[in-house]
């Protein structure tokens, strides 16, 4: 492709560089670097403690480092800006990580750059081509809409790659991507598209299928037109319904739906039969209720457009389709899809304007199930999904790695590169009632480095700043179910088995 840079330049570029001196560079020097379709803005020594870069966010307790900012411009109208954190020498634990974005925003996450910095990485991250969350950036721009979707990340790691080069004159022993939501969607793009950029992958609740989750979004907000607002202060007594009915499903009463699929709740337990109140449901709602349930579908095929929500993540649907006076995404569909800031969402047509944007927007979707060439390079790849998620569908996880189980022989090869973690009771990315504080990275590393697959990952839940309940997360198709004796809220009671359901 046109953004790549070329290697072998690169290489004379930076060899003749780390080779001016016999040791590595000093951080202002980083500023001589020379760099195909990009240059170094700044590179200064940032002290010890907390960072700070006035509103674009910061992290608290940071090793000193050196902070190089750059800007690419791979093809024209593009201009990606981004940054490196390189520690000191003797601190660098010889690994390079790639971080990742939420939802269209611009913004770094200097949080997961500070922790990762904390552990040792040379670490970067992209405003991914434009500034703010407004997608109106891309009205005009498809170059922007590229970027967004595919390019700026790339174009990110070989800069960072090349800058981490010139400073310590060796490059990374191993390089990691990790990310959530719009992250997980990165970096599903980059083991799809550029195989050769990362050793290991973490995607976590990833938007890849952004089309259709856009497309779900509509599908949900529009159901709630049909008389079923408002709902909002209802969606808890929804949720704890759904919770009485499916919380002992996997062997335990612990507040958790294990898994959602196995979840046969039906919000028409709910209906008032008669005078509407907050203790019960008009038959419009429940109408609706099943239907984001039961998630999109093309209306003369029959066809599954996108899975339904889950049970059990009710409570967090105002963010983007339950009391919202428009669909969440509406500028996807009007500034990207459309070119009418007018498109009426009500207009919709779930069979011709899917097929539509399916094909325009191709590049903000990474759903290639083809992971060969990232598996023959030994590629390693953690992905998880959150089972109570209110952004992304856990069963839109499910489907995508079981069509790169189609796609890569069966289960069994499948899991020798990827793995796929269901994590009870996690909300988006994090939250939510069940344990969700896990080291996927570090389990990622010890596969990259040593071989040993995660059987498991440990997980755990705190409140008030304790530790209160761990479990075991399993690799899909396992469950983690309880033995029959000890703590339901220590990890150790749990073991990971086999579901039939899978």
């Amino acid at each position: 492709m046109d953004c790549m840079i070329r290697p072998a330049a690169l290489a004379i570029s930076l060899l003749a560089f780390a080779h001016s001196s016999a040791h590595a560079a000093a951080c202002d020097q980083l500023t001589a670097l020379t760099l195909p379709k990009a240059s170094v803005v700044s590179a200064s020594a940032v002290p010890p403690g907390p960072f700070s870069s006035g509103g674009r966010g910061g992290a608290p307790d940071l090793p000193a480092f050196c902070r190089v900012q750059a800007v690419a411009r791979p093809v024209a109208g593009s201009e990606i800006h981004l940054e490196v954190w390189l520690p000191q020498a003797e601190a660098w634990n010889g690994k390079f990580l790639g971080t990742g974005n939420g939802g269209y925003s611009s913004a770094l996450s200097y949080a997961d750059m500070g922790s990762a910095l904390r552990r040792g990485y040379a670490v970067a991250g992209s405003d991914t081509g434009h500034e703010g969350g407004d997608l109106k950036f891309g009205a005009g721009h498809p170059e922007k809409i590229d970027d967004w979707g595919w390019r700026a990340v790339h174009v990110m790691t070989e800069t960072a790659k090349a800058v981490v080069l010139g400073y310590y004159a060796r490059a990374a022993a191993h390089s990691y991507f990790t990310g959530c939501s719009t992250g997980g969607h990165q970096a599903l793009s980059e083991a799809q598209r550029f195989p050769a950029d990362y050793d290991g992958i973490v995607a976590g609740a990833p938007g890849n299928n952004r089309v259709r989750l856009n497309v779900g979004f509509l599908w949900s907000w529009l159901a709630l037109q049909q008389g079923a607002e408002p709902l909002a202060s209802k969606l808890q007594l929804i949720q704890q319904a759904a919770l009485a009915t499916c919380d002992t499903v996997d062997g335990t009463r612990d507040g958790i739906i294990a898994d959602p699929r196995a979840c046969r709740f039906d919000p028409a337990v709910l209906d008032c039969h008669g005078p509407d109140s907050q203790n019960c449901l008009t038959a419009a709602q429940v109408a609706a209720v099943r239907k984001i349930y039961d998630g999109a579908r093309n209306p003369r095929t029959g066809e599954q457009i996108f899975p339904g929500w889950a049970r059990g993540s009710e409570a967090g649907w105002t963010a983007y389709f339950v009391g919202q006076p428009e669909p969440a995404r509406l500028d996807f569909w009007r500034y990207w899809v459309f070119d009418d800031p007018n498109w009426n969402p009500r207009t919709f047509d779930f069979d011709r304007d899917v097929a539509r944007a399916d094909s325009k927007m191709a590049a903000v979707a990474a759903t290639s199930a083809n992971l060969a060439p990232f598996q023959k390079r030994g590629g390693r790849l953690i992905m998880y999904n959150g089972t109570a998620d209110p952004v992304v569908p856990p069963e839109d996880g499910i489907r995508y790695y079981q069509s790169v189980q189609r796609a890569m022989g069966g289960p069994a090869n499948t899991a020798a590169f990827f793995r796929y973690f269901l994590v009870p009771g996690m909300s988006h990315c994090g939250g939510g009632t069940g344990p969700n504080t896990f080291d996927a990275l570090g389990a990622l590393d010890r596969w990259v480095t040593d071989g040993t697959a995660p059987a498991q990952i440990l997980a755990t839940h705190s409140a008030a700043g304790k530790v209160d309940r761990s479990r075991p997360l399993c690799p899909f198709p396992q469950t983690a179910q309880w033995n029959g004796v000890g703590d339901i809220d220590q990890a150790a009671s749990y073991s990971c088995v086999a579901s039939s359901g899978n």
